[in-house]
């Protein structure tokens, strides 16, 4: 399917809105997310359903720059267990972009909805997650925000597969990248310390998706008050930078020793030391047999429901995430003078802010050529 103004560096004509309208029927916005609007899109000569995210361009330049770095980076790949770029039309206000759609549900659901679930479910969601990053990670671009919230089945058929989506953050690693971002319960420990970092955060954070997949638990919780994300995020990060978590009983009483090990060595605090997507995958507990196939469900499920479903760290995931960006201290000033308020601490980040006009989140995103003129 030809792509429409898709070339950012070109001088360029814009698409005119016509033209996204004339090959397209959009339905009404399903979902906002931090920098766009989502739409259910149907083609109009094949009948074909996609999800069409637009970027308003008077939302600013972050907005502007997360939408070229999708544009960029999904241009690029293709893999199965990634939601795929189908269309692309820059108009003078707007930034379209069409892809697959997936209407599957999203892992959580998938899970409660199940009569059995075991570790060799979790072990198959987990494998399509690492082949998919250790093929990003071959093109040595780091995806920087993967989440259960971006993981989603294709469809509903029983043997789906798992696709991963939202690139916005996406970046190539050409070095090591300085700038910090991502959802506070996934970061590595490497991006809140505000080292440089690369493609081991993803693995980090697949470790995070495992435990949770496993236990129903996140591995780092913090409790707090409705309104008191600042000291949230203060004491998470230094549990983060501490690798504080544990294989606590009685959530983990049933799992396999091999499972656990693989989880530790997702979540090696040195990045140098943490295993990689591609070793990952040969690990015995994806590719050999030592995923137990013994029925987890009512336990998993029991602490996905008290945790997540109605819940206290789904809410502060959410929230925290809204528009935010870790800020990276100037290498001239010590970190407690860095544009915060919140806390001296040199290695927890500033407090979330939930102002949408801030959007900060996509400042740390690939550099992205300059729009055309028009």
């Amino acid at each position: 399917m030809p792509f429409g103004c898709v070339t950012l560096g070109d001088k360029k004509d814009y698409n005119q809105p016509s033209e996204v309208t004339d090959r397209y029927d959009l339905g009404q916005v399903i979902k906002t997310e931090e920098f766009c609007e989502i739409f259910r899109a149907k083609e109009k000569t094949s009948g074909k359903l996609y999800t069409c995210k637009k970027f308003l361009k008077r939302d600013g330049r972050k907005v502007r720059k997360a939408a070229k770095n999708e544009i960029i980076i999904l241009k690029m790949v293709k893999h199965p267990n990634i939601l795929q770029l189908v269309d692309v039309y820059i108009t003078r206000k707007e930034y379209f972009i069409f892809l697959e759609l997936a209407t599957g549900r999203e892992v959580f659901d998938w899970i409660l909805d199940q009569g059995y679930y075991s570790e060799k479910d979790t072990s198959n969601v987990i494998r399509q997650v690492l082949e998919a990053v250790a093929y990003l990670h071959s093109l040595k671009i780091v995806h920087r925000n993967l989440k259960l919230e971006n993981l989603v089945y294709y469809n509903r058929l029983k043997n789906s597969k798992i696709v991963i989506s939202d690139f916005h953050l996406a970046k190539l690693e050409n070095g090591l990248i300085k700038e910090p971002c991502g959802t506070p319960e996934y970061l590595a420990p490497e991006v809140v310390g505000r080292q440089r970092y690369g493609r081991p955060v993803d693995c980090w954070a697949i470790g995070v998706i495992m435990y949770i997949l496993l236990s129903g638990n996140p591995p780092f919780y913090e409790e707090a008050d409705e309104d008191d994300y600042e000291n949230h995020d203060k004491n998470l990060f230094r549990k983060i930078l501490a690798g504080d978590y544990e294989f606590d009983p009685p959530y983990w009483d049933d799992i396999s020793q091999a499972a656990k090990e693989l989880v530790t060595r997702l979540m090696e605090v040195e990045q140098d030391q943490r295993i990689t997507a591609e070793e990952a995958i040969s690990h015995e507990w994806i590719s050999g047999n030592a995923a137990s196939d013994k029925n987890i469900k009512d336990g998993v499920c029991a602490q996905i429901e008290k945790n997540f479903a109605r819940a206290k760290w789904k809410k502060a995931v959410r929230v925290t995430t809204l528009m935010k960006r870790l800020r990276a201290p100037e290498q001239t000033e010590p970190a407690a003078s860095t544009a915060t308020t919140t806390t001296t601490d040199t290695a927890a980040p500033p407090a979330p802010t939930t102002d949408a006009t801030t959007a900060t989140t996509a400042t740390a995103a690939t550099e992205a050529p300059k729009e055309p003129s028009g």
